[in-house]
């Protein structure tokens, strides 16, 4: 069972909405499509999602677009990514990309490329607020990555680009270090997506000035979720000294800021045990040890 580490600057306690600064929901939508799933989600770092991209990822990732306020000289502009991954620590090769990132939203003038296993050590401790990068097998030559940087550079707004690029198996979009697009054609990540994004919520209830770790759910109970609704919106429910409660809400379309308040029916209830770290799916018109409706999915 994979683990998180939620702190006090993750995506759900930063985040809110309106002046009123509502609490952000969780939102998850998923479709397929041209052999690909995308997932359009809410919120999460990238940080906080980099150990399950990597479940799905080639040997290889290639940045290719990043922004960011977390690096910046003293004439307060952006390092380049280059210059980000020396101070991290992490190997890597440049690519110029020149006029093929001319006035593209999204790119970078330089490509980065580094391995798999070095994504979470490259975003630990501070935050792009703008992360487009796409995985590679093997060590991709200059034209591969100059294929890469008008496949992306030129897709349309939620269009699949892995069909045209053979042999990359995810794409990843996060923006405002928040709201996450990703495509992949595992069919087995947007689960593994939703789970993350339920830990995260929780964690968010619970985390002080001190960092808590809370276990992802299972996600063969959120498969069998996701068959019911493509579309769900979550919102932290009660919580108690032994669980915290989420309620999850199908709807018809993906949520979009500023969009209505979720609908005043839940359709299941995810519920968090502290003590045993154990999740379980309820429906919410009954305590799940009074109804018998879903037994294969009540406990994870």
């Amino acid at each position: 069972m994979a683990m998180v580490a939620v702190g006090p600057d993750g995506a759900f306690s930063v985040n809110s909405v309106g002046l009123a600064r509502a609490p952000f929901p969780l939102s998850f939508s998923v479709r397929a499509t041209k052999g690909s799933w995308l997932v359009h989600a809410t919120a999460a770092q990238a940080a906080e999602l980099a150990d399950v991209l990597m479940t799905v990822a080639g040997d290889t990732i290639v940045i290719v677009g990043l922004e960011t306020n977390s690096f910046l000289d003293e004439s307060y502009r952006p390092w380049r990514p280059s210059l980000i991954a020396a101070e991290q620590g992490v190997g890597y090769e440049a690519h110029d990309v020149g006029v093929l990132a001319s006035g593209v939203v999204g790119l970078s003038d330089e490509a980065l490329v580094i391995r798999r296993d070095d994504l979470p050590r490259f975003l630990a401790g501070w935050y792009p607020y703008e992360l487009t990068m796409i995985d590679v097998p093997g060590a991709p030559t200059a034209g591969r990555l100059d294929e890469i940087i008008l496949a992306v550079g030129t897709a349309g707004h939620d269009e699949p680009i892995l069909l045209s690029l053979t042999g990359s198996r995810l794409f990843f979009s996060g923006h405002d270090d928040c709201y996450v697009a990703v495509e992949s054609t595992d069919p087995s990540l947007p689960a593994a997506i939703m789970s993350r994004l339920l830990a995260l919520l929780v964690g968010s209830a619970l985390v002080d000035d001190s960092v808590v770790d809370v276990p992802d759910p299972d996600v063969e109970a959120l498969e069998s979720l996701i068959e019911e609704s493509r579309h769900w919106v979550g919102v932290l429910g009660v919580t108690t000294r032994d669980a915290v409660t989420v309620d999850l809400h199908a709807v018809p379309e993906p949520w979009r800021l500023g969009e209505p308040p979720v609908p005043a029916r839940v359709d299941r209830r995810a519920v968090y045990d502290i003590t045993t770290g154990g999740w379980r799916l309820q429906d919410p018109v009954a305590p799940a040890s009074a109804r018998p409706a879903h037994p294969s999915r009540d406990t994870w």
